[in-house]
């Protein structure tokens, strides 16, 4: 791979750390051809992207996407992929599949929206992560709850309300 390569690999990838907010750096090594290509397969199936890539263009990447990923470094070792997916679980849903078959992929380290986990034995948490997007309904629910409890308990009171409402003037 020469210069220029390098360059546009080291470009590609920071693009796309910061176009997908989540990625995942996985122990491929002594897979063979067939089981990588197999991992693709299912990785293009669900979304997630695969990029395999020297350690030192992933470290240059990542300075280049502007984020604090002085964590990941450390893990930066050995034969590398990364797995880039708009979904913070999909990737560990995946690696976690692909487990039952076999010893690899690894988990090293996964960014997911700012946060760093390092570690394969994250794997399991990784999965249970919910998008902001279910965290905001959840939220939304629990403040409409009350809401709705108080209409339900006026609506109930049915003639009942003119005399809550006096009442209430009364005291005011």
């Amino acid at each position: 791979m020469n210069k220029e390569e390098k360059y546009d690999l080291v470009l590609a990838l920071t693009e796309q750390m910061k176009e997908y907010g989540n990625f995942y750096i996985t122990d491929t090594s002594d897979l063979t051809v067939a089981k990588v290509n197999t991992i693709r397969r299912q990785c293009f199936e669900n979304d997630i992207t695969m990029q395999v890539a020297k350690n030192s263009l992933i470290k240059k990447a990542m300075e280049a996407a502007g984020g604090d990923f002085t964590e990941i470094y450390d893990v930066l070792k050995g034969s590398s992929s990364i797995l880039f997916s708009k979904s913070a679980t999909a990737p560990a849903k995946l690696i976690k599949q692909l487990r039952k078959k076999g010893d690899k992929p690894i988990l090293k380290a996964a960014y997911i929206d700012s946060a760093i986990f390092i570690g394969d034995n994250q794997i399991d948490a990784l999965t249970k992560l919910k998008s902001k997007e279910q965290l905001i309904g959840e939220i939304i629910g629990l403040l409409q709850s009350p809401a709705k409890n108080v209409v339900s308990a006026l609506q109930s009171s049915g003639g009942k309300l003119a005399g809550i409402v006096k009442t209430l003037q009364e005291r005011g």
